[in-house]
């Protein structure tokens, strides 16, 4: 393989001279259930990211594995992170393909294309906080978490890391345009007719898809607006996280000004998508599911199709509808791509806007993908986006209730309700925490993974509804002595 060197106009980092350690104990606030994620400084150093490194080439030559590609977003850390990662990965005997500054999609398109590289790890803060980094590991193509993460850990900390005569090289490579040419074939058989009268926004917040998204929307018909597409880790204009609305004004503002008629935006490391429509409405992550589910069964009938647990009924009601086979996962991406090689299904998402798509696709979360399939899938429906979300029914919904149970484990919490609610009868899934179904709608307790809290959500047809299920919520809690502030 020729190597490149392109690193998009950011400082190339300096490899820190010596990071060695006989063993390494991390902050345990940073081996989460989906990836590792603390804060700069504080959580999280270059030693840290030096025994990630080391330990992971051990878990990956265990494997039968030698290479390992990495990439790493904008955040101001990451550049030091990434470089001490490598060395570590290098210390460790593997080959490390280093792919520079890129999306999280990019590095697990690093993996997926390349029958030779047998891991891969993103350096990220995601949506967090600007000071927040943290990494997102890959192994043969498969997710990398849970007690994956955990026994990283201990490996680390009892220094067992296997040992090797030689240290691992290095190679530079540029896919920028391998992975646009890939994900443009989302448009295959689509006619561009169907895109060229659109007026299409793109807002990157400065996060890692930026300078691809530059580079994507030279190739497609239609007309683009683009928003942010420097990488700043300052995050000057909003915080790179589409799940909130306060993120999406630039988007909400140029549609009611007549500047573009859909939006598209990102996370700071591009895996997750939001949308707004030609009425300024945002799509949340069901809503975006039940579109490209549509499209999907109309060319794949009988196909399975997951969304977390924390997805309306309609978007499952509308699977069903329409011939497909709709299943409940517990909520996280690495749970999600991992189940979804168990059952076999070709499409996922969940409200944080995590898409995954495994029909023609490699079945990670990709949102620059994503966003071509939500095109492709309006000019296929015959209908716009906007017109696609005016037909879905109008529920009355929660956000997610996010609460602190001080002195009370909220897993233990959780088995708690659940085993009350066995014992009287009630109809739930307890995919992930439980999901409870009422005549008046749902609601959902479940355990935060990645903090110690109780969340909760509620979804009802009617105003009514929803109180009456809210207040079947709370009296669950106040059986378990919880009270939702």
């Amino acid at each position: 393989m020729r190597a490149i060197c392109c690193w998009h106009g950011w400082a190339r980092p300096t490899v820190p001279d010596r990071l060695r350690v006989e063993r390494h104990r991390f902050d345990p606030g940073l081996l989460r259930e989906y990836d590792m994620r603390g804060v700069w400084g504080e959580t999280l150093s270059p030693r840290d990211a030096w025994s990630v490194g080391r330990s992971f080439a051990t878990v990956v030559r265990r494997a039968g594995g030698m290479r390992v590609a990495v990439g790493y977003d904008g955040r101001l850390s990451s550049p030091k992170l990434e470089a001490a990662l490598v060395q570590g990965l290098c210390d460790g005997g593997i080959t490390v393909r280093r792919i520079g500054p890129a999306p999280t999609p990019l590095l697990y398109y690093a993996v997926a294309s390349a029958p030779d590289v047998h891991g891969g790890i993103e350096v990220t803060g995601s949506h967090n906080p600007k000071d927040h980094n943290g990494f997102k590991l890959d192994l043969g193509g498969q997710p990398f978490f849970g007690n994956d993460i955990v026994d990283l850990g201990r490996i680390a900390a009892t220094g067992e890391w296997d040992r090797v005569c030689d240290r691992g090289g290095i190679e530079t490579v540029d896919l920028a345009g391998a992975y646009v040419e890939r994900i443009l074939h989302a448009l295959d058989g689509i006619d561009p007719a169907g895109i060229e009268p659109l007026r299409i926004g793109w807002d990157a917040g400065n996060g890692a898809a930026g300078p691809l998204i530059e580079r994507l929307v030279r190739h497609l018909p239609g007309q683009h607006v683009l928003f942010h597409t420097s990488v700043d880790g300052h995050f000057p204009n909003h915080h790179p996280d589409p799940t909130e609305i306060e993120n999406l004004q630039d988007l909400i503002t140029a549609v009611a000004s007549g500047k573009i008629d859909i939006g598209f935006a990102f996370d700071g490391d591009g895996d997750r998508l939001g949308v707004v429509d030609g009425r300024g409405r945002v799509l949340w992550g069901d809503q975006i599911v039940q579109i490209l589910a549509q499209d999907l069964l109309a060319r794949y009938p009988g196909a399975r199709i997951m969304a977390d647990v924390k997805c309306s009924q309609v978007l499952f009601d509308a699977i069903t509808a329409w011939g497909g086979i709709a299943q409940i996962a517990p909520t996280g991406h690495s749970l999600i791509k991992s189940g979804m090689k168990q059952s076999g299904a070709v499409l996922a998402g969940e409200m944080t806007g995590h898409l995954f798509f495994a029909d023609d696709y490699y079945g990670y979360d990709d949102a620059l993908y994503g966003a071509l399939r939500v095109l492709a899938a309006s000019v296929r429906l015959g209908a716009s986006v906007t017109a696609l979300r005016d037909a879905m029914p109008r529920t009355h919904v929660t956000p997610d209730l996010r609460f602190a149970v001080p002195g009370i484990d909220p897993f233990s919490a959780v088995a708690q309700i659940i085993a009350v609610l066995r014992d009287d009868g009630v109809v739930f899934d307890a995919t992930d925490g439980a999901r409870v179904t009422t005549p008046d709608g749902w609601w959902l307790l479940r355990a935060s993974n990645t903090q110690a809290m109780l969340t909760a959500r509620a979804e009802s047809l009617t105003a009514r509804g929803l109180a009456r299920l809210l207040a079947d919520l709370d009296a669950r809690l106040g059986s378990a002595g919880i009270r939702r502030i």
